[in-house]
């Protein structure tokens, strides 16, 4: 089966996955944006199971502080490499899980990857970490975080 651009474009829009990924994905669901969509996500786990092994001793600590002074949060995430830890998916990841820290206040990491994420409730933290973790082909974990409020 043919898959036109636009369908890749779409599913590339909605994943951030490769134009090459989002093809072959489309290809073997027939066109199927959903199923396309569940294609991916079992292709990362599969990826990603095969990497939690490896080390991670890079990544970066981001910080943010709330509008009114009185939240402030810090976290640590690591990965494999240098290069993995400076790009933008990384860095926005970095971001994204200060603001969660600061909006619901988990308890530990493994609260932190069980909450619905603020942005999108239907998915979770870890759903979030996943989907970074496949986009640049590496190991993520959230090795620590710290909130504090007046």
């Amino acid at each position: 089966m043919k898959i036109s651009m636009e369908k890749i474009k779409e599913l590339r829009t909605q994943t951030k996955t490769s134009i090459a990924d989002c093809k072959e994905a489309l290809e073997e669901t027939n066109g199927d944006i959903k199923k396309a969509l569940k294609y991916l996500n079992q292709k990362g786990a599969e990826i990603l199971k095969n990497k939690e092994a490896r080390a991670t001793k890079n990544g970066t600590v981001a910080s943010y502080i709330h509008t009114n002074k009185k939240i402030g949060v810090l976290v640590e995430l690591a990965c494999e490499t240098d290069f993995a830890a400076k790009t933008s998916d990384f860095q926005d990841l970095a971001k994204e899980l200060t603001l969660q820290i600061a909006a619901i206040e988990p308890k530990n990491v493994e609260d932190l990857l069980k909450q619905p994420y603020i942005r999108d409730e239907s998915i979770t933290v870890a759903n979030l970490v996943q989907t970074v973790a496949t986009k640049i082909k590496e190991n993520i974990k959230i090795n620590r975080f710290c909130r504090l409020q007046i």
